[in-house]
């Protein structure tokens, strides 16, 4: 028997898929910087399991598909405190920010019609939209332009009669970059010229560095109602396990869509939306000292990078991730060898390859993403070592 196509089709995590060369490696007594993940070290707030705790159920019953309603009040008032006007009937709670990219892609789009996505873009968008048969169309951006949007008329000849929508994420994954204002409101007038859907991925709202602010899609009050916003607490309150996530919407076709797909599913799980409450109700300046931390860090993992003979790194203006162009023939045969064939007085790294995060084939071949995620000094140690691999990996040339 066969199983379908489109689930052959579908990719390995690039993210993930080295996770059993780094095994091995500890398995050798190897320690293994890991650089390729966004699992963030910052402490899970004590809120949310101290809420959790005091739940008190004879039964834990299904939850309302919309999720949690205490829930939504929360995430609602949130963003009325950064200037949004979403209320708790434009919000439904989603399994993670993963289940709500899914269920924008399906939501915009009927099988084989696109939507367009500034490449590199977080790999996973792959994988929520080939299921549905949606088709990513990439925007191309370049690491020398500190991956900027290129202008209006590059933008809008992507445009076909088959796109539906456009996806950013901002501040981004894999690269960092923060959009302007100006790129934010350029790219809702374009959606309302062409009407077209914004699927916004804004979980990495609160990390933005260097006095900047990222601008939200729900700002743009003339586009509205072509608006998804994507959100979850795994990066902004270090929660990745709780599965937490929402879309908010002013479009009412838009929620009533998501609440079928909901029912489908049926809920989210009662006692993690309990915790996510609490995190939602904590004060904004719970982020200052977080957003404070990973600034340092990302000082820290720049400047070595950018001291590095044949590497190219822009600085990132946000998110915890950035991507660096290797003087290597292969970023994924290096990240082997940094896991098979090298180590440093006992050390090595886990780097994500890049061209993973491309659409447009053969991009990306020489660059990684690094995420900024170690305490300061085994951020300072892992560059050190990968400073010295790259100065032995056999495959290393200079532009």
């Amino acid at each position: 028997m066969n199983i379908s196509k489109r689930s052959v089709a579908l990719q390995a995590s690039p993210i993930r898929k080295l996770f059993p060369y780094a095994n091995e490696a500890k398995k050798r007594g190897v320690h293994v910087y890991h650089l390729n993940i966004g699992q963030p070290d910052v402490e899970t707030p004590q809120v949310f399991i101290e809420a959790v705790k005091k739940s008190d159920f004879s039964v834990l019953a299904y939850a309302d598909s919309h999720g949690w309603e205490p829930l939504r009040e929360s995430i609602a008032a949130y963003y009325h405190r950064i200037g949004l006007t979403y209320e708790t009937e434009d919000i439904i709670i989603t399994n993670g920010g993963s289940e709500a990219l899914q269920w924008a892609f399906m939501i915009c789009c009927d099988p084989g019609e696109e939507i367009l996505v500034p490449e590199p873009f977080y790999t996973n968008y792959r994988g929520f939209a080939l299921p549905y048969t949606v088709e990513l169309k990439p925007i191309p951006t370049r690491l020398e332009n500190a991956f900027a949007l290129p202008d209006d008329a590059t933008l809008e000849a992507q445009i076909t009669d088959k796109t539906r929508g456009i996806a950013l994420s901002n501040p981004g994954n894999p690269a960092g970059v923060v959009y302007s204002k100006d790129e934010v409101c350029r790219i809702a007038y374009i959606a309302m010229r062409h009407n077209l859907f914004i699927i916004a991925d804004e979980v990495y709202r609160e990390f933005c560095y260097d006095g900047q602010e990222a601008t939200s899609f729900g700002s743009m009050t003339d586009a509205l109602d072509r608006i998804i916003l994507c959100d979850s607490v795994s990066k902004r309150f270090s929660a990745c396990g709780a599965r937490i996530g929402s879309i908010a919407s002013h479009n009412r076709d838009v929620i009533n869509a998501a609440l079928k797909l909901g029912q489908a599913r049926v809920c989210c799980p009662t006692l993690e939306m309990i915790g996510a409450k609490a995190l939602y109700d904590l004060e904004p300046d719970y982020f200052i000292p977080i957003r404070e931390r990973y600034e340092r860090r990302r000082n820290i993992m720049i400047d070595a990078l950018q001291k590095m003979q044949g590497v190219l790194c822009e600085k990132p203006g946000g998110a915890f991730y950035a991507i660096a162009k290797l003087p290597v023939d292969n970023a994924e045969k290096f990240a082997l060898w940094l896991l098979n064939d090298f180590r440093e007085d006992g050390k090595t790294v886990m780097l994500a390859p890049a061209e993973h995060f491309y659409q447009t084939p053969n991009q990306g071949v020489d660059e990684v993403r690094l995420a900024y995620v170690l305490n300061t000094d085994d951020l300072s140690d892992a560059m050190r070592v990968l400073d010295s691999a790259l100065k032995q990996y056999p495959g290393r040339f200079l532009r």
